[in-house]
């Protein structure tokens, strides 16, 4: 579950991010965002931890909240979580041809049509669209396929990684690192607040958690170690290709992280094999986010949240084969918006992504004075306080999204996105009885419905 968890977290972002977040904050201050927004969710990781070794039901959040907090509320949680895992979806639909475009930049033909400046071609489109189809397939037949699929992927996706860290000791200068930091304090701000995108993808085992053959404190214990592997990760990515090149060359850089790679091992196919494995970390944030969206999905349903068309199981194989097949369809979809929409996906997705992290920390909390008895097969260290200031941070995080800050959401099409999210989420939330937390929340809310 390691591999299904870090894959999810690691995904694309390292290879067509990294050049605009050291350009924004440079080598160390990107870095220290990192850090930074590691710490934040790994304190709400260590929430999740607890919680999904007492409760370990598919649909993770979205069954913490119930009990904590009641019907409304988890429909909120779930509601804001759901848009950040469909984000993360079409985000690697659009992602796989751009990084394809590297490799075969004569692929583009066919223009369609514009969107915010950026051209959208037919064979562009093709390719994201038909990762949709395959990735969608994948995990509808069935989760060990895709999880023997994300193991492979994700040890690919290890050895480039090895060959990069190992490329900075070879070809690396420290004088390109200069400067170290760039922007101040809104510099290392405008790369924070994209890490809860970057960063979410351990929640996929809660969401997975009746599938897991593994002990329930284990389950705790995995989601931890992915988080710390995960900051480990993007922290030394921004540090290697910070030192591989000048900055100025990395600011007019396409994928900063493939050139850097080109220059540390003085050759271009080096940095083709770094695409490859950027092309590997695609499709393992695909095919977790998929896994984590269907289960959360499919939980709403069950739950009498959503229509029961989503709490379906095929009868074959098993899996939440309606849930998977609407989500494979808005992926289908993205591509047709162009490469733009990787910026607005990120930023739209990463404030949904915070709201939920936010009330799992208040579950936790709540939890922990109201049912002081539960079973804990994993118990955090420090209790009560570290979900409380958890709750606290990631209010912070949130702050920085709103109107007059730094990294405010973007008018209009990033606006537009939640808008339109939680208008249609207003719609089901009306329809959800108004049930009390409690153990039997779910059973209450179904025989409410019926």
């Amino acid at each position: 579950m390691i591999a299904v968890a870090f894959g999810a977290m690691i995904g694309f972002g390292w290879v067509v991010l990294t050049g605009e977040f050291l350009n924004e904050a440079g080598t160390l201050g990107a870095a220290l965002a990192f850090v930074i927004g590691g710490t934040v969710v790994a304190l709400v990781g260590l929430t999740y931890a607890e919680l999904v070794s007492a409760m370990p039901k598919a649909g993770g959040e979205h069954n913490y909240v119930l009990r904590a907090m009641g019907s409304r509320p988890a429909f909120v949680t779930s509601w804001a979580l759901t848009l950040g895992y469909i984000t993360v979806v079409a985000f690697e639909a659009v992602a796989l041809p751009t990084t394809l475009l590297h490799l075969f930049p004569d692929m583009l033909a066919g223009r369609l049509w514009s969107v915010a400046d950026s051209d959208v071609y037919a064979t562009w489109a093709a390719v994201g669209m038909a990762g949709a189809v395959v990735m969608t397939f994948l995990n509808y037949i069935g989760v060990r396929p895709s999880a023997i699929f994300q193991s492979i992927a994700v040890l690919f996706l290890a050895v480039v990684g090895v060959m990069l860290i190992t490329g900075s000791f070879v070809g690396g200068d420290t004088g390109n690192m200069e400067p170290l930091f760039t922007g101040g304090t809104a510099g290392v701000i405008t790369v924070l607040v994209a890490t809860p995108f970057l960063f979410v993808g351990f929640d996929v085992i809660p969401q997975s958690a009746e599938e897991i053959n593994l002990p329930q404190r284990m389950m705790g214990k995995l989601l931890i170690v992915s988080v710390l592997l995960a900051v480990v990760w993007y922290a030394t990515i921004m540090v290697t290709v910070g030192s591989a090149v000048p900055a100025d060359v990395l600011a007019e850089s396409g994928l900063a992280s493939a050139d850097g790679m080109s220059a540390l091992w003085s050759s271009d196919a080096m940095g083709d094999v770094l695409v490859v494995g950027g092309v590997a970390g695609i499709l393992t944030s695909w095919n977790g986010f998929l896994i984590g969206a269907s289960r959360l999905m499919f939980a709403m349903g069950h739950s009498g949240m959503l229509p029961s068309w989503f709490g379906r199981l095929h009868p074959r194989y098993r899996t939440p084969g309606n849930a998977l097949l609407l989500i494979g369809g808005l992926s289908l979809l993205a591509p047709l918006f162009g490469s733009e929409t990787l910026g607005w996906l990120v930023n739209a997705g990463g404030l949904n992504i915070i709201v939920a992290f936010f009330m799992v920390a208040l579950s936790f909390v709540v939890l922990r004075r109201r049912e002081p008895e539960m079973e804990r097969p994993f118990e955090v260290p420090g209790g009560t306080p570290v979900g409380v200031v958890a709750a606290v941070l990631s209010i912070g995080l949130a702050v920085l999204y709103l109107p007059g800050m730094q990294a405010a959401l973007a008018w209009p099409y990033e606006w537009v996105i939640v808008g339109l999210w939680w208008a249609l989420g207003l719609v089901f939330v009306l329809r959800v009885p108004s049930v009390p937390p409690g153990p039997d929340a779910e059973r209450e809310i179904r025989t409410a419905r019926a």
